[in-house]
């Protein structure tokens, strides 16, 4: 007896593809902004792209505490949640010190500021972000971590604050046992109820690209990224450089490829291009991950934390854009202050969760504790922040995604042919949650003399009995 393989599925037009349409999105946005700048800065195009975040924030909270709560609530041993959440902590540390590094040794190779001549800093201008830098103190940053009301940190869309409140109640249903059953399957077709809000929303987000780039180019204009090109080209390049050697490295010793890893998630990183926030991506990036073969439980808790505590790009971003200030000022920073660099960098770092505007507070934060004199400098990269916060916004995304994917395999929560499967033949993710083992549209059943069925792997050629 041999079972005829299904007829394969249609392929999509290519049009109708989510990451085509944000690409041609972002293009069209590029000329609009360049050829009619003055339209590009009317509120409403503006109001495309920043709707279009606003869209999206709108169900980050109500996702985390879903995925959270749902991955630690079906766990059995508690001690497994402490077991993941220390060694993301310790995963996301020596990753974040590589991306510092790294971007100290670029900054005082290439020297992209030397020379830059007189930079006539407008203090009035970067005023708000160092007042906000105040803030950025350890002890307030831990204390913020704290919600006044649950209520509040939902409201306010606070990442941290949500995610403490989401650890306790996974940890308290937990603890319920069979109580806690029907409230746990609540919280699971929620989660499911989220997704697809997620889902028809991404719908707009060519719309939200085109909206979000027009108005960036018709505001800053190609003036803004020629003055300064080294530092764009030299933080651009860095990036790359710790995606594709460092990230690269680390997934080989994983067992996958970072080229194949990056084209998986090319939508996410095309939104992300497009709204130059990494949160934008969150939502997807989650639900692609389990899909990856990555547990609930450990999406659920490494991925949230990532957003606060795995910030490679604003790490990079920190180092280069302090040394170019103090190179550009003219003023030289010893090797001491720049081992400040790094260790204010890795703490005033955590909390930017992706949100445009984030790494440039974290900087003034930086500035102010390694030498007072570099804050006024500020002005001179305030014009081409927004060029930069896609890069560091992409950087973020590329490695939280490979910091699930590596926490993952160290827990031994890992579905190792589901990787294999997305990853090398870059099958549609949704398809690997419909294949059955004796799926036709891979197996083929056949019975020998004896009369044993024979289960054939047509993508590997090997046969199994099944009876």
């Amino acid at each position: 007896m041999t079972t005829a393989p299904t007829a394969p599925t249609a392929s999509k037009q290519w049009y109708r593809i989510l990451y085509v349409q944000v690409l041609i999105a972002i293009v069209l946005g590029a000329l609009v902004g360049w050829l009619w700048p003055n339209l590009a800065t009317n509120d409403w195009i503006k109001a495309l792209g920043d709707g279009f975040i606003k869209l999206i924030k709108m169900v980050i909270a109500p996702i985390i505490f879903c995925t959270v709560v749902s991955g630690i609530a079906h766990i059995q041993d508690a001690k497994k949640v402490g077991r993941i959440g220390i060694k993301a902590l310790v995963y996301f540390e020596i990753v974040s010190t590589f991306a510092l590094v790294i971007g100290v040794i670029v900054g005082n190779l290439l020297r992209p500021g030397a020379g830059f001549g007189s930079a006539a800093a407008n203090a009035q201008a970067v005023a708000n972000y160092a007042k906000q830098a105040d803030a950025q103190k350890t002890v307030d940053f831990i204390l913020h971590i704290i919600p006044d009301t649950v209520v509040g940190a939902f409201a306010q869309g606070e990442i941290l604050q949500v995610l403490l409140f989401s650890i306790l109640f996974g940890f308290a249903l937990m603890g319920l046992g069979e109580r806690g059953q029907a409230i746990r399957s609540f919280i699971d077709d929620g989660a499911h109820g989220v997704f697809g809000v997620i889902s028809i929303v991404m719908r707009a987000a060519p719309v939200g690209a085109f909206g979000a780039m027009a108005y960036t180019i018709g505001k800053f204009g190609s003036g803004a990224i020629l003055n300064l090109i080294g530092l764009i080209a030299t933080f651009y390049v860095t990036a790359a450089l710790f995606v594709f050697v460092v990230l690269g490295i680390i997934a080989r010793i994983a067992g996958f490829s970072i080229f194949k890893f990056l084209a998986y998630i090319k939508d996410e990183l095309l939104i992300v291009l497009g709204t130059s926030s990494s949160e934008s991506a969150l939502p997807s990036l989650m639900e692609k991950l389990e899909r990856l073969g990555c547990s609930k439980s450990v999406v659920g808790l490494v991925v949230p934390t990532g957003y606060s505590f795995n910030l490679d790009g604003t790490n990079i971003y920190m180092t280069l854009a302090t040394l170019f200030i103090a190179q550009a000022l003219g003023i030289n920073l010893s090797f001491g202050q720049q081992l400040t660099i790094l260790v204010v960098a890795m703490l005033t770092s955590k909390g930017a969760s992706g949100i445009t505007g984030a790494g440039f507070i974290t900087l003034a934060a930086t500035l102010a504790v390694v030498d007072p004199r570099l804050v006024p400098g500020m002005a001179i990269v305030l014009g081409i922040d927004k060029f930069m916060s896609e890069c560091r916004a992409l950087t973020n995304l590329c490695g939280n995604g490979v910091a699930c994917v590596i926490v993952a395999w160290w827990e031994g929560e890992l579905d190792r042919e589901k990787l294999t499967d997305s990853l090398s033949k870059q099958i549609d993710p949704a398809d690997l949650e419909n294949r059955a083992d004796d799926g036709l549209s891979r197996f083929t059943l056949q019975s020998n003399d004896q009369g044993k069925l024979t289960r054939i792997d047509k993508s590997q050629g090997k046969a199994q009995p099944l009876l």
